[in-house]
């Protein structure tokens, strides 16, 4: 299930190509002007998906969905309740 190369970014899979492009393009749209916890921001928009995509695969079962995700079910549910996915 790893990241799997892409041929015009060596070493980076498709979904860290994504996160670059995107990165890559916010930058541009700033302008020259500051950013603020970047870090923060691509993180939580990264996750909220992830999780909620992983829970469907896994048809709502947490344990498995933590093992996937190779995390422990606490912090897993920990997560959902933060993105408000815990319905």
């Amino acid at each position: 299930m790893a990241d799997q190369p892409v041929d015009d970014c060596p070493g980076v899979g498709p979904i860290g190509a994504c996160v670059q492009e995107t990165v890559s393009a916010y930058f541009e749209q700033l302008d020259g002007h500051a950013c603020n916890e970047l870090y923060r921001m691509v993180i939580e928009q990264a996750e909220a998906p992830l999780f909620e995509v992983v829970m469907r695969e896994c048809a709502g079962n947490q344990t498995r969905a933590a093992e996937a995700l190779g995390i422990n079910r606490g912090t897993l549910r920990k997560k959902l309740r933060q993105y408000g996915l815990d319905n």
